[in-house]
């Protein structure tokens, strides 16, 4: 890189406005050859819609943007693949009902992507040297979250691009994979690939960026070299002061509220995991987290838990010392139980629908729902409630979700159900792409819960996350699920190895993507 050098990337006076707000606001940003730039700001700060308009996916109301010295214009990402730029999307752009090599076709060029049998070759050879193992020819619906974030990965490092953007890219990675990762992504860097990168985990910004771009509410704030600053620095910079403490509440453990007793399905497709044995209980007043590498079981687990599953005996699933495991997810909600699904878009709200109607897929009791009516000023004040209780940035309940970014809707689907007043609450993934101020607050909201007398299930894949909240951990690998270990007493180390099913009676080997490294972070 010589001074002589002109910009891989540069930006200049960028503007975005949306009705009742402006998303971007004369913003200007530089990217070198070879240099991994991080943007960091908030949930709503302006980030996404920034790359949004350099992949073409978006179109600015102002400013102008350079490409290898030369004015562009990229009227859409058919532009941007064309120049050289391909994006790893936080809501991944994935068509359900196609596998896995089919997807990938789509953002590739005829003769980039070959015949389907060669592209199905190059997916497995680069998915396993990247540490991202994928299935060619398995549908996009059977994916996990985290194995359908592997996918956009995977499809953006084939393309060979000169820019890559990287949304929130390890949200639903294990530590192990998030490694590999920046490995292979300090690789691209030395061979003059520039990387643009989004992500609310500062420890991961000052290990792997050169610089990063501050962003606060649609402005440019800052410009700094991340390895200069400390994780509260740069927590400071984002978000205008200190993050909320979380606190960690000390309560009473009371009876058994969510019981599994030998759980046990076949699997559900081809490529699914079928789940062997599984037991656990979670009392009132006490927070049980399941670890594990994405793709072990979590899916297939959640799905038989929250009433989507219905094929185990009645027994296997119980509720307050009740059946319930032929109950359907609406039997279930009835009996006090709340549910945050990992994928927010899609499952845990209707993206085409206002906030205030996404209220309704969880409270359908008076004063929301009387006699088959629905009261449309209830399901607004509520939504008014949790927007104001969550501080969700959003323009009212009449906002549409997907209007939403990531983590405000993260806020919103999770403040949703705690303000249903649960007896059990499973939730996965709960602070998946959302900032760290964002985080606490929510962890403080799920403590609080937990002082009421809940019984909280947390499937995540954050090891900080369960560390940090959790009063017992589980680890659920080959759909085998460990004994519970008290936090206190837990390591990563341990927790580690169990990753890979090494505990007495867990399964004998371990998955590809499932190794006995030790966790580092995350």
């Amino acid at each position: 890189m010589t001074l002589q050098t002109p910009p891989r990337l540069a930006l200049g006076h960028i503007t975005k406005r949306y009705p009742g707000v402006t998303a971007n606001d004369d913003v200007s940003l530089t990217v070198a050859p070879g240099e991994i730039h991080a943007v960091l700001g908030e949930n709503g700060a302006g980030k996404s819609t920034l790359m949004k308009i350099i992949f073409g996916a978006v179109r600015p109301d102002a400013g102008e943007v350079h490409f290898n010295g030369a004015p562009v214009s990229i009227a859409s990402p058919h532009d941007a693949r064309n120049l050289g730029i391909a994006m790893v999307f936080q809501h991944f752009s994935l068509f359900d009902t196609l596998t896995v090599a089919e997807n990938i076709a789509l953002g590739l060029s005829p003769k980039e992507a070959g015949n389907m049998k060669q592209l199905g070759e190059r997916i497995r050879a680069t998915a396993a040297r990247y540490g991202l193992p994928l299935e060619p020819n398995r549908h996009v619906h059977t994916l996990s979250v985290g194995e359908r974030q592997r996918v956009e990965i995977v499809r953006a490092l084939l393309a060979n691009p000169q820019l890559l953007i990287l949304d929130e890219p390890t949200s639903v990675l294990t530590p192990q994979a998030v490694g590999t990762l920046f490995v292979t992504l300090r690789q691209l860097a030395a061979e003059g690939t520039s990387i643009l990168y989004i992500s609310h985990k500062l420890d991961e910004i000052r290990a792997l960026c050169h610089r990063a771009t501050v962003m606060r509410m649609g402005r440019v704030t800052g410009v700094c070299n991340p390895r200069e600053e400390s994780a509260a620095s740069l927590s400071r910079l984002m978000i205008g002061g200190e993050p909320p403490r979380e606190a960690r509440v000390t309560t009473e453990r009371g009876p058994v509220r969510l019981a599994v007793r030998d759980l046990s399905l076949p699997r559900a497709h081809q490529f699914g995991t079928a789940l062997e044995r599984i037991s656990l209980d979670v009392h009132a007043g006490e927070i049980v987290g399941i670890a594990g590498v994405s793709g072990n079981g979590q899916q297939e687990l959640l799905a038989a838990l929250s009433g989507e599953d219905g094929r185990g005996t009645a027994a296997a699933v119980q509720l307050d010392g009740r059946p319930a495991g032929r109950l359907d997810a609406r039997g279930r909600r009835r009996a006090g139980l709340a549910f945050v699904p990992e994928e927010r878009l899609g499952r845990g709200a209707v993206p085409g629908m206002s906030l205030a109607s996404n209220v309704l897929l969880s409270h359908q009791a008076p004063p929301f729902v009387r006699g088959g009516m629905v009261s449309a000023s209830a399901a607004a004040g509520l939504a008014a409630s949790i927007i104001n209780r969550f501080r969700v940035k959003a323009s009212g309940p009449d906002a549409l979700a997907r209007s939403l970014s990531g983590g405000n809707l993260q806020k919103f689907i999770v403040g949703r159900e705690i303000e249903a007043g649960p007896k059990v609450l499973i939730v996965a993934q709960p602070t998946w792409g959302v900032d760290v101020g964002a985080a606490a607050q929510i962890h403080n909201e799920i403590l609080a819960l937990k002082a009421t007398g809940c019984a909280i299930l947390v499937v995540s894949e954050e090891l900080d996350e369960l560390f940090g909240i959790c009063d017992r951990l589980h680890v659920i690998a080959r759909g085998h699920l460990s004994p519970s270990i008290p936090v206190e007493t837990a390591t990563r180390e341990q927790v580690g190895l169990w990753m890979s099913g090494l505990w007495e009676g867990g399964p004998a080997s371990a998955r590809p993507d499932a190794t006995a490294e030790v966790p580092a972070h995350g």
